[in-house]
């Protein structure tokens, strides 16, 4: 096989050596947060499997990459991550398209979640709201609908944590950078912990007989 021109070998080689940064940035800034933010993690995934065993709820919601990170996670809760089990109560408030855009009709792109939220949460249910910047107008609103109704608020965010740091009674902040796409990848891996280790908890609950 011949090898590419020079040009196109020059190209590859740059592509190779920025592919192992990108993988290292994120690979540092993973660890990062779960050298800081480990014990918080903890207690969101008790706090979980406490409202879980309760038979309350899960909800996920944010924009553009969050809200499929909240479908995502959702589903997890939904079917399964990986042990076969009864599905898990959970809902992304990003998938009713006929909720949503009546919703922004009538009332604006502000209220897409908290009215949802004023709809269908109870108190002891648990809200993750997702924002890389902690700044999202409707991610902010619907946290503050949470806490009136008692609502327990994890903020998955980053950088500074914006607006969501003070508003949530769990922090979970990808400060080590402000680059959308690292928090973005920590986040989903925060998220696959959290389904991971709840599942895993819920497990060991049911085969000791405990709520």
């Amino acid at each position: 096989m011949l090898e590419p021109p020079l040009p196109h070998l020059y190209i590859r080689v740059m592509h190779e050596r920025e592919i192992q940064r990108i993988f290292d940035e994120s690979g540092k800034v993973r660890t990062a947060f779960v050298k800081r933010h480990n014990k918080t993690l903890a207690r969101v995934i008790g706090t979980c499997a406490d409202a879980l065993a309760k038979g309350n709820t899960l909800f996920f919601f944010g924009n553009g990459g969050s809200a499929a990170d909240a479908q995502h996670l959702a589903a997890e809760f939904v079917n399964r991550y990986k042990l076969p089990r009864a599905p898990l109560p959970a809902l992304a408030l990003t998938t009713d398209s006929s909720a949503l855009t009546s919703i922004a009709n009538d009332f604006g792109y502000a209220q897409v979640f908290s009215k949802q939220i004023e709809a269908l949460a109870k108190p002891g249910d648990v809200a993750f709201a997702i924002s890389t910047s902690g700044n999202a107008g409707n991610v902010i609103r619907a946290v503050n609908a949470c806490r009136k109704r008692g609502v327990t608020v994890v903020g998955l965010t980053g950088g500074s944590g914006g607006k969501l740091a003070a508003k949530s009674d769990f922090l979970l902040c990808v400060d080590s950078t402000t680059e959308t796409a690292r928090i973005q990848e920590t986040h989903i891996v925060i998220g696959h912990t959290i389904c991971e280790l709840v599942e895993n908890d819920l497990d060991r609950r049911a085969s000791a007989g405990e709520q």
